[in-house]
């Protein structure tokens, strides 16, 4: 009986010691493994002090990994021992298993490095189905709490560093993502953008030699200050982002230079000539809506004169019906300058009239000009004052601040 028993204990728990496998009971569905501790004592976890004193025992139940696709739970006796320290403020304890047993848990060591690992490969849904064929029952949550509850791996020191802005709230809370570009992962995440963040940061890690940034004053400030020893260089993402933005721009103020595409079967058409814009006209000459607007109420009322009907507008143009009737029934195109984005109140309005006159004064960093406003109660965000400021460096004509629009009162007043 002994030499069997002795043999399910090197099956069951061959890398465990002072355990005892007292019994097996095993039925359809599950494996019972009656066992107990075999230790003389145990260490107290508060004080560190040796105890043999036993004070009382009680049975727990882990589940372990589960044998033959049945599910195995230990019957585990373990014993409470009395702490001989007079001085600790635990009078009692109970003995853990070394790789069995934990404090509070439900599952033996193997089960839960078992499951995390299921769930780094495969996250919480996948890995809790995955489990469930393997034998064991556990939810997502569970899986994904015993991923988070394992300690984070070493992270070597990152030699090529890359630099970036995440939004938690977009348009008013954003925080710095560094990454290791060598190994494309994500190293830390720093609470906000300011320019000291990063050059501590930097500053705790002499070897970064390489910084991969894009062009924010702010991460340039910071970089140069935490790391002046690295080189700064900008990533083919934000080249090829600032090369189709600079392309767009282009494209939109060459836009009245475009034909309108008409069937060749027609002939050419005469290109329109360009009309003036009236003064008192909501969108500019440039503005990607505006243009477009005024693009296709050319091609609409050029078919439209030379006898097509409003169907076959329609095929050739590939439009909708309502789009070719609106467009057929305004005169001008700017009768279809209304909607929601007409002078809609933006936060940045109060503070345009300062804008226009330091730009006036030649000043023209959108990042000062943004510090500049924030003391005087402006709430938005940067960007919004480098869009306003770019519109001035890109349009033809100055951009100035409008009248705010006039708002009526529901109540007829």
């Amino acid at each position: 009986m002994e030499e069997i028993a002795l043999r399910l204990k090197e099956l069951l728990f061959p890398s465990i010691a002072d355990v005892a496998v007292l019994s097996v009971d095993v039925n359809i569905e599950i494996v019972r493994v009656d066992a107990q501790c075999l230790a003389d004592g145990a260490v107290c976890p508060v004080c560190g002090v040796w105890s043999n004193r036993i004070h009382g025992s009680y049975l727990r139940f882990p589940a372990d990994v589960p044998s033959g696709g049945r599910s195995v739970v230990l019957q585990l006796r373990v014993r409470r021992f009395a702490c001989g320290n007079p001085g600790c403020a635990r009078r009692t304890f109970v003995e853990q298993i070394p790789g069995l047993t934990r404090r509070h848990s439900q599952r033996t060591e193997r089960l839960r490095s078992t499951l995390a690992a299921v769930g780094l490969a495969l996250a919480g849904r996948a890995g809790a189905r995955v489990a469930r064929v393997l034998g064991v029952s556990v939810s997502r949550s569970t899986v994904l709490r015993l991923v988070d509850a394992l300690p984070d791996p070493e992270v070597a020191a990152p030699r090529v560093v890359g630099v970036d802005e995440y939004a938690t709230r977009k348009g008013r809370h954003y925080g710095t993502v560094l990454v290791d570009i060598e190994t494309r992962r994500p190293i830390d995440l720093l609470p906000d953008r300011e320019a000291s963040s990063l050059a501590a940061w930097l500053a705790e890690r002499p070897g970064v030699e390489v910084i991969c940034r894009d062009r924010a004053p702010f991460f340039a400030e910071g970089a140069s200050a935490g790391a002046p020893q690295a080189v700064q260089v900008a990533d083919r993402w934000h080249l090829w982002h600032n090369l189709s933005e600079a392309a767009e721009r282009a494209v939109a103020q060459h836009r009245s230079c475009l034909r309108a595409l008409v069937p060749a079967a027609h002939g050419p058409e005469p290109e329109p000539a360009p009309e003036e814009e009236p003064p008192d006209s909501p969108w500019p000459t440039g503005h990607r809506f505006a243009d477009r607007t005024r693009a296709r109420h050319a091609a609409v009322h050029a078919l439209l004169e030379a006898g097509h009907s409003r169907r076959s507008i329609q095929r050739q143009l590939g439009m909708t019906w309502r789009t070719v009737k609106q467009l057929a029934d305004a005169a001008v195109p700017e009768e279809l300058f209304t909607g929601q984005w007409q002078n809609r109140p933006s936060v940045l309005d109060d503070y345009k009239p300062y804008l226009d006159d330091r730009w006036n004064e030649g000043f023209t960093n959108a990042w000062k000009l943004w510090e500049e406003i924030v003391p005087l109660g402006y709430k938005g965000s940067y960007q919004r004052v480098r869009a306003y400021l770019h519109k001035k460096r890109t349009s033809p004509r100055p951009a100035t601040a409008r009248p705010p629009a006039p708002r009526t009162s529901r109540d007829g007043s």
